[in-house]
């Protein structure tokens, strides 16, 4: 790949230090700024992980050496900062979500679409584990006409007040009772991205307002949104017919898996994961009416996890809470096309991190669309924020607005093979 990225990364929080390395090690990036408004989290980047410094983000959108951005800012600035960024000209990776409205989705997709500009959103959901395997085994037919579907995201305040506090300084109260469906994608993009071109069509939710968390959580102005509730879950009715359940619950007595799906189901075949469980049911073409039944654990987890789990099964899910099998990837990820460099680096969320990067630098080189380009995360994230408005009045059905998909000349990166032209 001939064509050389420089990129500035905005936001140097806790979460943005996993892909510095990550960014920096790829062929296709030349050089790298960051930048953050607070300047010692700046400088201590810099120093940490070899890279320049530059003023702020518009000085980086002004910048004629620089042709790229990485957005690791709060969840409610991914939106306003993408446009501003793909009207300055400049490629784009976020973090997720996409944006928080509708209008801000919607404007995203008309600058990609007019600009032609590399837009990816690095939603860890696409590469997990139980994605990649109803992805393909949806592909394969195994699962026939798709019938009924659950994910979830469970992560509860309580392992979350560092990461608010480390942005969000004595205010992070007011940013941490963002309405759980505006970040509904790392559950949402497990399901759909099995099925590539269904969306949702209509949303009915409903949120838990019974919180303990009255500080985080109200209508009386506790935080920035008026939002009231700390779970949230949805129904969506899918193009194809199918229907899905996602939760997305943020006062919850649970840590780890924090996010799955839990349940994928079709008229030939069905997923189902519980804990550290991962089981696939088919029809028994030899017995009329009965299923064959196989645990396919083996596939889902890490080798030092699986042994784990052989040991002791009550250790091992322990374990898996406190973060074993965080940094390293499943046996069905398709490592081997990953670039040489990222042999041996840290990973994260389950061996994501690494596709996340190497999909945004191949869009960017080649020209393609990344797997988690515009139109494919919109539909992840549009129905969470018409859930909200859903729930807020008590459930009421509501239409999901979809943007379509990308342009027919517009073709997207191979996920699984990574073919010779996209390396």
């Amino acid at each position: 790949m001939n064509k050389k990225m420089t990129l500035a990364i905005i936001g140097c929080g806790r979460f943005c230090q996993f892909f510095v390395p990550l960014f920096k090690a790829h062929p296709t990036v030349e050089k790298i700024y960051v930048c953050d408004i607070k300047k010692d989290r700046e400088e201590d980047y810099a120093k940490r992980f070899g890279v320049e410094r530059i003023g702020s983000f518009e000085e980086a959108l002004a910048s004629k050496e620089i042709n790229a951005v990485a957005i690791f800012t709060q969840r409610f600035a991914h939106g306003p900062m993408v446009i501003k960024a793909l009207e300055a000209g400049k490629h784009v990776y976020s973090a997720v979500p996409c944006g928080i409205t509708v209008d801000e989705i919607t404007e995203i997709e008309k600058l990609v679409r007019k600009t032609r500009l590399t837009y990816s959103m690095g939603e860890t959901g696409f590469y997990r584990g139980a994605a990649i395997y109803c992805r393909r085994e949806f592909a394969k037919g195994t699962f026939g006409k798709f019938v009924y579907g659950e994910a979830h995201y469970n992560h509860d305040i309580r392992n979350m007040e560092q990461s608010f506090r480390s942005s969000g300084g004595e205010d992070w109260k007011k940013y941490a009772g963002i309405p759980p469906m505006f970040y509904p994608t790392h559950s949402t993009s497990m399901v759909l991205s099995a099925m590539p071109g269904v969306y949702a069509t209509k949303v009915s939710a409903m949120g838990f307002e019974g919180s303990e968390r009255t500080d985080i959580f109200g209508r009386e102005g506790q935080n920035l949104y008026d939002n009231p509730f700390s779970n949230t879950a949805m129904l969506l009715k899918l193009s194809n017919g199918g229907v899905v359940r996602i939760s997305e619950n943020r006062c919850v007595g649970w840590k780890a898996p924090e996010t799955y799906i839990s349940q994928f189901y079709g008229s030939e075949g069905g997923y189902e994961f519980s804990v550290a469980k991962h089981h696939m049911a088919t029809w028994d073409p030899e017995k009329n009416g009965n299923v064959i039944m196989r645990d396919v654990s083996k596939e889902f987890h890490p080798e030092s996890v699986w042994e784990l789990l052989e040991k002791d099964y009550d250790r091992a899910i322990q374990a898996i809470s406190e973060g074993a099998g965080f940094e390293e990837s499943v046996p069905h990820q398709p490592t081997e096309y990953l670039p040489k460099e990222y042999k041996g680096m840290i990973n994260g969320h389950n061996g994501t991190h690494h596709f996340l990067i190497d999909d945004f630098c191949r869009a960017f080189a080649t020209g393609k669309l990344s797997p988690t380009n515009i139109w494919d995360v919109a539909r992840y994230n549009i129905p969470g924020l018409v859930a909200h408005e859903s729930a807020m009045h008590g459930g009421v059905p509501m239409d999901v607005p979809d943007l379509g998909n990308p342009p027919d000349d517009w073709p997207v990166l191979d996920w699984e093979t990574r073919s010779d032209d996209e390396r």
